[in-house]
């Protein structure tokens, strides 16, 4: 089975901004350089700032408590440092993550709750990604079975709904649920398949207003009978890749 790299998405603070890459170099044994590199601790979150470590996404605000997270967009400049986020109901946010996580704090205080999950601070663990799964995955999405759900609910979904790493085309719908235990060949990298996705409700919201308009979860279990979309991989072989290149099942 063969098809090819669509899209390439990374989400520098988990559940806060989506930003479409060119290329990326993937490493073994890793996340997605800068993908879930930090994340925003609520007021009721148990994650350690000293002895910082993954922690579960229960621990941070997320769009499955706070919709309006999911329409959030983001620019990471590596060389500077500098974050660029958007929102359609907020003024353009430039800043500096390592060092003015206050101000993202400040900025997202209109469209957060202001009760015990309220955000409180911009944590990281350092080399870690603090992705769903409690080791560094890559995420992968198909395009054929985000065209097949959405056609099962009769309105357009877009891919942003799943935040995937990986969006792959040329396969048919729903194929990746049978590539677990598989690897998968991406231009110069190879991936080991390990296990589905499973979804919450941030899936739920319209990722251009951040406003729920779509039981997607719902609609997952009349179609494939579980609320999963997606799996998670993880990188045996790095090196470089980008949208265009050939994806082969081994």
């Amino acid at each position: 089975m063969t098809g090819r790299l669509a899209h390439l998405f990374r989400h520098p603070i988990k559940a806060h901004g989506r930003e479409e890459l060119a290329s990326v170099v993937l490493s073994a044994g890793a996340a997605l350089p800068w993908d879930r590199h930090w994340a925003v601790a609520h007021a009721a979150s148990k994650f350690d700032a000293g002895a910082p470590a993954w922690t579960p996404c229960p621990n941070f605000q997320r769009g499955a408590r706070t919709p309006a997270l999911m329409a959030i967009t983001a620019v990471f400049d590596e060389g500077t440092g500098e974050m660029t986020l958007r929102h359609p109901d907020l003024a353009e946010l430039r800043f500096h993550p390592e060092t003015e996580g206050v101000r993202l704090i400040d900025w997202l205080a209109p469209i957060s709750p202001d009760d015990r999950f309220a955000p409180v601070a911009l944590v990281k663990a350092p080399g870690v990604a603090m992705t769903d799964s409690n080791y560094p995955t890559v995420s992968i999405k198909n395009l054929a079975s985000n065209a097949a759900l959405a056609d099962h609910m009769g309105q357009p979904l877009s891919i942003h709904r799943w935040r995937g790493n990986l969006w792959v085309d040329g396969f048919a719908p729903w194929a990746e649920f049978g590539w677990i235990g598989r690897q998968l060949q991406v231009g110069e990298t190879r991936l080991e398949v390990r296990e589905r996705v499973g979804r919450c409700k941030a899936t739920s919201a319209n990722p251009e207003t951040g406003v729920i308009d779509a039981d997607t979860l719902r609609g997952l279990r009349d179609v494939v009978g579980e609320q999963d979309f997606g799996v998670f991989a993880v990188v045996l072989q790095g090196g470089r890749i980008q949208p265009g290149d050939r994806v082969e099942v081994i």
